[in-house]
């Protein structure tokens, strides 16, 4: 699988982030541009479309502001996919930092919703994010755990 990372430009956002759904918007319509194919497990061809790519993002408001801009796509938070796979799953990590998180560093920086959010992927994994979400102040060890799954990612993940 592949990992890659498309940063947006935050603009103190928590919950819900417009600049973060327009890019995704913009992101699934590149990549349904022409006629892209995927290959399986077995190495069969297969057309790629939207019911293809799972759209993922930690908050609810987040998940609506995504329905907006892309009807007929499949987007819901990280428990609503659980056991699903597909070839391509985008997440959207929404807050501009980790001090904007209205739910905590915890809930944002789940491991398990890391961990469920990146193996839906059978083919490729985009995150999009800010780069602010990266630059976490820990203060316990198990903020540390939680910010070095995300610091992995990076550097594992190649930019769009």
């Amino acid at each position: 699988m592949t990992l890659w990372l498309f940063a947006v430009i935050p603009a103190d956002n928590q919950s819900s982030s417009p600049q973060e759904s327009d890019a995704v918007r913009d992101l699934v319509s590149e990549i349904l541009a022409g006629t892209p194919k995927w290959v399986d497990r077995k190495g069969e061809e297969h057309s790629l479309g939207l019911a293809d790519i799972l759209i993922i993002a930690p908050y609810n408001a987040q998940v609506f502001e995504l329905q907006e801009r892309l009807p007929g796509a499949r987007i819901g938070t990280v428990d609503k996919f659980q056991g699903q796979e597909a070839p391509i799953v985008i997440y959207s990590m929404t807050t501009s930092s980790w001090a904007d998180a209205p739910r905590g560093m915890e809930f944002l920086y789940s491991l398990n919703r890391l961990n469920v959010a990146t193996s839906r992927a059978r083919c490729v994994c985009i995150l999009v994010a800010s780069p602010s979400v990266f630059e976490v102040k820990c203060r316990t060890p198990r903020q540390m755990q939680l910010a070095n799954a995300f610091a992995r990612y990076l550097e594992l993940a190649a930019g769009l």
